[in-house]
């Protein structure tokens, strides 16, 4: 379950909300295209979730209290609601403690109301909600994907809010693929439309939860399947994005799938860090503090 307070999805702080990643087209993304990127994702978890016996549908997942199933049935709720569907009864059974706000509430309603629905089912539901939201994404025009609407990180526009959509998806697809042994869809669009959302978010992990200096900066090196070399930098008390990569104060190198798992709050980063799938060099206190302080979703 995602661990940014307020809503279940990605969110840092507007005030650490850097702007949008260098390497990225200035051009804000179309309907097509965030539509094209979801169906990318959401296909892949239908491949993966296809002809699962039982125990694979209750296999434990890295959300606390979720197995396959339940993730599969939070990501039919969510779509759900974003169709206008109403939020199932909540019953009269208390919520468990990994449930800490109203929208942590909402999400568990989605999976309790479906625990009994054999897997079979639970992933026709999942393809038909998400045909309906494609259809709807795709026919939506410009000026609706530019309206003002409330997003995890703050007001923004619904096409800031289906950006997000895409990390979370990609972000639980990810977690299906942990739990059943399924490694895979490491890279393309949508892998990389997640990692512009962990980069957008670690000037906020950098100056506020690993507090790091005035005037230090700090590099991230991510390899693999998705690649990509940017910086931060502590400048006024804020963290932003570095003006240029030279004479890092610390330099976090990590592989791509450690890295997306420990910015999502799925692994906890001492056995990456002692594998050596994620790795610090200069100011090792710095570098590490930064690798503790990855996770930035609830």
């Amino acid at each position: 379950m995602l661990r940014y307070p307020g809503m279940g999805l990605p969110g840092p702080p507007a005030a650490y909300d850097p702007p949008v990643p260098e390497h990225a087209s200035p051009l804000l993304p179309s309907g097509e295209t965030l539509a094209g990127e979801l169906a990318e994702t959401w296909g892949a978890t239908v491949h993966v979730c296809t002809s699962l016996t039982p125990n694979c549908w209750a296999r434990p997942t890295d959300c606390p209290g979720w197995t396959v199933h339940d993730i599969l049935a939070h990501m039919v709720g969510t779509e759900s609601q974003l169709l206008g569907r109403p939020v199932p009864d909540p019953g009269g059974e208390p919520m468990p403690p990994y449930v800490r706000n109203p929208i942590g509430e909402a999400n568990e309603r989605w999976v309790r109301s479906r625990r009994r629905v054999p897997g079979e089912e639970l992933l026709a539901e999942f393809e038909e909600v998400t045909a309906a939201r494609l259809d709807r994404l795709r026919r939506m025009p410009d000026e609706e994907l530019s309206a003002p609407s409330w997003t995890p990180a703050g007001p923004g526009t619904y096409r800031d809010l289906m950006v997000i959509r895409v990390f979370d998806c990609w972000v639980h697809e990810q977690d299906i693929r942990r739990a059943l042994g399924h490694p895979g869809h490491l890279s393309g669009p949508a892998a990389e439309r997640s990692l512009d959302q962990v980069q957008r978010a670690m000037p906020y992990v950098v100056a506020k939860k690993a507090a790091a200096p005035e005037g230090t900066k700090v590099v991230f090196e991510i390899r693999g399947p998705t690649e990509r070399r940017f910086g931060v930098e502590v400048m006024g008390g804020r963290g932003r994005p570095a003006a240029d990569l030279h004479h890092p104060t610390a330099t976090v190198l990590a592989e791509f799938e450690p890295f997306m798992a420990l910015a999502a709050g799925r692994w906890p980063p001492g056995p990456a860090l002692s594998d050596g799938r994620v790795a610090v060099q200069g100011d090792l206190a710095l570098g590490k503090a930064v690798v503790d302080q990855l996770d930035f979703v609830i």
